[in-house]
């Protein structure tokens, strides 16, 4: 990013890098994706402490408020070193979500745990009906004296495994496609009646299939306007994956660029080969365009077009992430693909950015119906 930054935001970068360069290598990060929750909870801890967690939190929560700028900041720099720790889905996304709409005494009571790290929380709205990100709702819910009893299934929750809770949406009235007759609720992961199986993702991470069966919260866990707070906390959200990719798509360039300049073909490195320049300079140029939606989207943070301008960054980035994953996995040959290099992780994680929660024409449909 080339904005200007305050200084609380220049402060973030440059602790989010350092964490960075300290904590992941090709090594290690294929050693964090193998532990259990599919990331490191050392790890996760200390970007509590450093404040990362906190970024995009209420002040009321103990958080540091930060606009899209510092988000988009963080996360490129997170998607530089391919940090596999689920800030953007957890920190950035589903707990300013429950602090948006959650009772204040709840609300109290998971702002410390959220800001620190100690606790985490996901997710749970995706159902097999989805596409395209239209809403697709069979989960139920029904009154049940003074309390509230949840029935359904949520096949797609990503950094689910060991949460501690989830931000669970479900149907009150109407039809699962229905725009309208549902809300968010918040559901405990201890919550009796809760289960979840795991399943890796085509980057390694791991998600959870959230089943719930008679799951009861009182009514004091429903999140205040729940559907209609979820369209800003997606946008948001949204902005963040686009950073990241862009923050992948700078290392594979960058490994791509130094790799032609070493390997020589013919006597000669491959990075003179005028094809290869040209490839190169278009991996280049895409790099750049991304960076320009990206910071019209956030120049647009205060105006009615922000939402629109998110999806027309995010419809560009998906695709060309994966076009220059692809141009970085052949100009390295067969090894391009193996996990001992950052060009094949690099690229199964674009694959996923590129898909979840929707892919570039959903981004692109959203950003013409917008006009």
């Amino acid at each position: 990013m080339n904005f200007d930054l305050t200084e609380d935001e220049s402060m973030l970068k440059s602790m989010t890098e350092r964490f960075v360069q300290d904590r992941y290598d090709t090594e290690t990060r294929r050693a964090y994706l193998a532990e259990s929750t599919g990331f490191s909870k050392e790890n996760w801890a200390l970007l509590g402490e450093l404040g990362i967690l906190a970024a995009a939190l209420p002040e009321a929560a103990g958080g540091l408020d930060l606009g899209p700028t510092s988000i988009a900041v963080v996360s490129e720099a997170l998607g530089n070193g391919m940090v596999v720790e689920p800030v953007i889905e957890s920190a950035f996304f589903t707990a300013p979500l429950f602090f948006a709409g959650a009772e204040d005494t709840l609300a109290a009571q998971w702002s410390e745990p959220l800001a620190s790290g100690e606790k985490r929380v996901a997710f749970a709205h995706y159902e097999k009906g989805s596409r395209g990100g239209s809403v697709w709702i069979e989960t139920q819910l029904r009154k049940n004296g003074s309390g509230l009893i949840l029935n359904g299934t949520k096949p797609y929750v990503t950094a689910g495994h060991g949460a501690d809770g989830f931000v669970v949406s479900a149907r009150h009235t109407g039809e699962a496609g229905d725009a309208e007759g549902w809300s968010l609720y918040f559901v405990p992961g201890d919550a009796e009646g809760l289960s979840q199986s795991t399943w890796r993702m085509a980057d390694g991470s791991i998600a959870v299939s959230l089943s719930l069966e008679n799951v009861s919260v009182p009514p004091e866990y429903e999140l205040k306007d729940g559907a209609a707070l979820l369209a800003s906390a997606e946008t948001r959200a949204s902005l963040a994956r686009s950073a990241e990719a862009l923050g992948i798509m700078e290392r594979l360039f960058a490994e791509t660029l130094d790799y032609v300049r070493q390997r020589e073909q013919f006597g000669t490195p491959i990075g003179k080969f005028q094809a290869i320049q040209h490839r190169l300079a278009a991996q280049y140029a895409e790099i750049e365009q991304a960076r320009a939606l990206l910071e019209l989207a956030i120049v647009s943070a205060d105006g009615d077009s922000f939402a629109q301008a998110v999806a027309g960054a995010r419809a560009f980035i998906a695709e060309a992430g994966i076009n220059l994953g692809h141009e970085a996995i052949q100009l390295h040959g067969g090894m391009g693909i193996t996990e001992e290099l950052a060009i094949g992780q690099g690229h199964k994680r674009l694959l996923v950015i590129s898909r979840w929660p929707d892919n570039a024409e959903a981004a692109l449909d959203r950003y013409i119906e917008a006009d």
